[in-house]
């Protein structure tokens, strides 16, 4: 891929992409790999927007010496997002460019501060503040808690560039191209937008909610956020997409997610699918906990309304990666979904009670009957696993 990509006249591309990191925040797999996308305007001034992880510094600086050519001033660099991954090869940047004025708000340089030590030479902007470079017009918005304290968009008002942040990304490197019309699967991109929201953004569903009314009336030719794809042929496409992803809108489908050590719940799971099969619903997802990583089971979760669950009994309460999916999904306040239960244990039970528990936790509607089996499952146990099965796709047809 060219070092050199033009969003507009004056505007260019220079993020990196990151292939080595195996999880995004030593949490989420990220076996495509994730762009951390940096940009610059080459104008009366020169200013860049976000920086990128210190891991890739020597491609980097390379890019913007090469675009610089006879220049050799940097005048801005704007900080929508301080993160480390947007942020970590700042103090590199500032060597090379020690003149570099910084431009963020006030909780920005607040974490500057702490982060990176950096206190001199910077430029505090407020909501709606604008920053003048030449022919290119910078305005900011400030947009709290998408997903940090001090998150903001830049954007440019003459080519009508929204640089939105993490807001309106996903994971993947960008390796055929950085624009959405250049990206032959972007399905892919777009399910690891969802995944990349579901388990970074959507704690913070609300405030994304608000920050997309308070850009609402701009008028966007590009959304270019700091992961991701450019998107210049359908910019409201992702903004749509966050939306309705903030706004927990699920589609018609079903998700079973099971534990088991010894076969008796996959018994019952199979029941369960095969009567929801049978019923000929659509999507079904199907997600074992000890083979599937969470992250990949909260997307599905997140997309598709009906839940179903099941759990053997572990030390008295439930299998621990299941205790641990479900912590996470409460963490991120998921509303307004269909649920089943059902499980197994041997010689003690408690997981049902921790699944039931989590159920009304969640305020979740829970469609019955509720199934646990001592030992391995009966032919009636079988039935009523059936039962709920065709309950659970009957429900989600009204």
């Amino acid at each position: 891929m060219s070092t050199e990509i033009s969003l507009s006249d004056r505007i260019f591309w220079i993020g990196v992409n990151d292939r080595q990191t195996a999880l995004f925040e030593e949490l989420w797999p990220i076996p495509d790999g994730i762009a951390y996308n940096s940009y610059m305007i080459l104008d009366d001034k020169v200013a860049i927007i976000d920086a990128v992880k210190d891991i890739s510094m020597d491609r980097y600086l390379e890019k913007i010496r090469r675009l610089l050519g006879e220049r050799r001033h940097v005048d801005y660099l704007i900080i929508n997002h301080i993160e480390p991954d947007h942020s970590g090869g700042i103090k590199i940047l500032r060597e090379a460019y020690p003149d570099m004025e910084i431009v963020g708000n006030k909780k920005t340089l607040e974490l500057l501060a702490h982060f990176y030590g950096i206190t001199h030479n910077v430029r505090m902007v407020n909501d709606y503040d604008t920053l003048e470079l030449g022919s290119c017009r910078l305005k900011f918005f400030l947009t709290p808690m998408v997903h940090w304290p001090e998150t903001m968009m830049t954007y440019e008002e003459t080519r009508k560039l929204l640089f939105s942040g993490d807001a309106f990304g996903g994971f993947g490197s960008l390796d055929n191209g950085i624009f959405d019309d250049e990206i032959r699967d972007l399905q892919s991109y777009e399910d690891e937008m969802l995944r990349y929201f579901t388990n970074v953004i959507a704690k913070y569903s609300v405030m994304v909610q608000k920050a997309i009314s308070k850009i609402k009336d701009l008028d966007i030719a590009i959304v270019a956020s700091t992961h991701g794809p450019v998107w210049r042929t359908r910019p409201r496409h992702a903004i749509d997409l966050y939306d309705r992803w903030s706004r927990q809108e699920a589609e018609e489908g079903f998700v079973i997610v099971y534990a088991s050590m010894y076969g008796n719940t996959e018994k019952m799971m199979e029941a369960i699918g095969h009567a929801l099969a049978a019923e000929k619903p659509g999507i079904i997802r199907i997600h074992n906990v000890s083979r599937s990583h969470a992250s990949y089971i909260i997307a599905d979760i997140w997309r598709y309304r009906a839940v179903i669950v099941g759990s053997p009994a572990y030390n008295m309460g439930l299998f621990p990666l299941m205790d641990h999916l479900l912590r996470l999904i409460e963490n991120k306040g998921l509303k307004d979904r269909l649920i089943g239960l059902f499980g197994s244990y041997g010689w003690s039970g408690g997981a049902m009670k921790e699944l039931t528990d989590f159920v009304g936790r969640m305020k979740w509607q829970l469609i019955e009957p509720a199934i646990e089996v001592k030992g391995s499952p009966t032919e009636e146990d079988l039935r009523k696993c059936r039962l709920l099965g065709s309950n659970m796709a009957q429900r989600l047809r009204t």
